[in-house]
């Protein structure tokens, strides 16, 4: 789940703000810009400390009224270096009228959360699942199997039509053919 920084506009009055005094983030997160009155046009910027592990794509955003917007906020996780980097994002209103500015706390992100747990169950084989009782030939198989015993008719009917010995010979390579799928249909 992604972390959110929510930043609250004109809830009391027109533009003004209402930001956390500080965030921590291990990752990418979201700044939730949520609008309680009119539309408007904010103004996010990361300082330089933060902007060395951290970036927004567009400084500017305009805002519906009435509505949340989410603008995200993109960290280098590989710029970290095992230290925690901490910068200030600055959040402006009515083109600077109305200012906050939130500390912002970059740490390492944790092992355990992107590791997956393996167990030794994983290097055991794995049961088949049960077929079901009522047909012993699932859909596949069966239509394999009639298509086998449609050729086998056509050979031999060929066979006996003709009279010929190649033919016959053929006719006895398709029987061969169609016993051999027969066996590994009923085996796997």
């Amino acid at each position: 789940m992604t972390d959110e920084l929510p930043v609250h506009i004109s809830r009391d009055e027109l533009h003004t703000l209402e930001v956390p005094e500080s965030f921590q983030a291990a990752d990418s997160f979201d700044v939730r810009l949520i609008n309680h009155g009119e539309s408007l046009h904010l103004h996010l910027h990361l300082d330089d400390p933060l902007s060395e592990v951290a970036a927004i794509d567009a400084s500017n955003h305009f805002v519906e009224r009435e509505s949340q917007r989410f603008v995200r906020v993109t960290v280098d996780t590989d710029r970290l270096d095992g230290t925690s980097h901490v910068g200030k994002l600055k959040v402006a209103s009515a083109y600077g009228a109305e200012t906050r500015w939130i500390d912002v706390k970059v740490v390492e992100p944790d092992e355990t959360r992107n590791s997956v747990q393996v167990d030794e169950s994983l290097a055991q084989p794995q049961r088949r699942p049960a077929r079901e009782e009522s047909s012993p030939l699932p859909g596949p198989q069966l239509l394999v199997f009639g298509l086998g015993a449609l050729a086998l008719v056509v050979a031999l009917v060929a066979a006996l039509v003709l009279q010929e010995t190649l033919v016959l010979v053929g006719s006895l390579i398709v029987l061969g053919g169609v016993l051999v799928a027969l066996f590994f249909l009923l085996q796997g």
